[in-house]
């Protein structure tokens, strides 16, 4: 059997990973309209991160943050975002490799990507491979209930798979 070549899977994430990206472009060079605020959940110990120690040891595998209120020098490049934000008063630098990424959520526009880490893949020092993203429009309350939410949404609309072969021409 032949190695499959053509990874779909890893192609949709790329793309919706591309949503995340603009979506923080836009957010770098417009500010954050309306109700708007950005959840984004991202894997710790992945190849890239860069956060302080004490984040480290408070969050081992994963953390969220939050883009609302008070966020300062946000950069964007084709590759990481990097963003100051305040813990306990103190303004602190972080940066995060888009593939650390395993959760982004807008909950004013109910909208919310989730990006799965395949089995057997260690949080470490090394790059995490993701499978499929899930897309949902559940309202998120916060990143647990966006966890929770998508599996449900995964679970119920199973259903609404439409074969391609309909809209084939002979």
């Amino acid at each position: 059997m032949s190695k499959d070549v053509l990874r779909y899977d890893r192609m949709v994430e790329n793309a919706l990973k591309g949503v995340v990206r603009e979506a923080l472009e836009q957010v770098r060079e417009y500010g954050l309209p309306g109700a708007h605020h950005l959840y984004l959940t991202f894997a710790t110990r992945h190849a890239g991160v860069q956060i302080p120690d004490s984040l480290i040891e408070k969050y081992p595998t994963e953390m969220t943050i939050v883009l609302q209120y008070q966020f300062w020098n946000l950069e964007v490049n084709e590759e990481w975002f990097a963003v100051a934000l305040s813990f306990n008063d103190v303004q602190e630098r972080l940066q995060i490799p888009f593939s650390a990424i395993t959760a982004f959520a807008d909950p004013s526009v109910n909208f919310a990507l989730q990006f799965q880490i395949q089995e057997g893949v260690t949080q470490s020092n090394t790059p995490i491979e993701v499978g499929i993203p899930l897309l949902s429009n559940a309202r998120k309350n916060d990143a647990e209930s966006a966890n929770e939410t998508e599996t449900e949404t995964l679970e119920t609309n199973t259903n609404n798979v439409v074969p391609l072969d309909a809209f084939r021409k002979d």
